[in-house]
């Protein structure tokens, strides 16, 4: 099992994170974030634990812990602010997607009335827009711009 690391904040932390949840302004993770600080806070004689931290914030126990450590081992910002999140950058960016709608909005082949999805993936991979791409990608594209290939 880990070591517990606790929290103890400076007057100016305290009185930081105060304002920070007072105003409002912020992102609600942030301020939950500033909440879970301030109840876990030890410097003001008050030992709370994990559970009764995470009972007065509505949140996990295991966000208690995890916040508490960011702010031990890396400071403050870094407990108040959002890791980047695990994702794969997405494939289609702005200008990709500009040169989908010109294509979708241009004559259909030879041959054709109109576009198709898979004829628009299939084009946009034989111009060397992109590597590959799906009909269902394209669709989900186009849908956002509220474009129709077939209009």
């Amino acid at each position: 099992m880990s070591q517990a690391l606790h929290v103890y904040l400076t007057d100016e932390y305290r009185l930081y994170l105060d304002n920070l949840i007072r105003k409002g302004r912020s992102p609600a993770r942030v301020q939950n974030r500033a909440r879970i600080l301030l109840l876990s806070d030890r410097s003001q004689g008050e030992k709370r634990t994990r559970q009764q931290v995470a009972d007065a914030t509505l949140c996990c126990a295991l966000t208690v812990g995890k916040t508490g450590r960011r702010f031990a081992r890396e400071g403050l910002e870094a407990a108040l602010s959002e890791k980047p999140r695990p994702g794969a950058v997405p494939k289609i960016t702005g200008d990709i997607e500009a040169k989908l709608v010109t294509l979708a909005c241009s004559a259909p082949p030879e041959g054709r009335s109109r576009w198709t999805l898979r004829l628009l993936a299939d084009k946009m991979v034989e111009l060397g827009y992109i590597d590959s791409i799906t009909n269902v990608a394209v669709h989900q594209r186009l849908k956002k711009t509220r474009l129709s290939p077939g209009k």
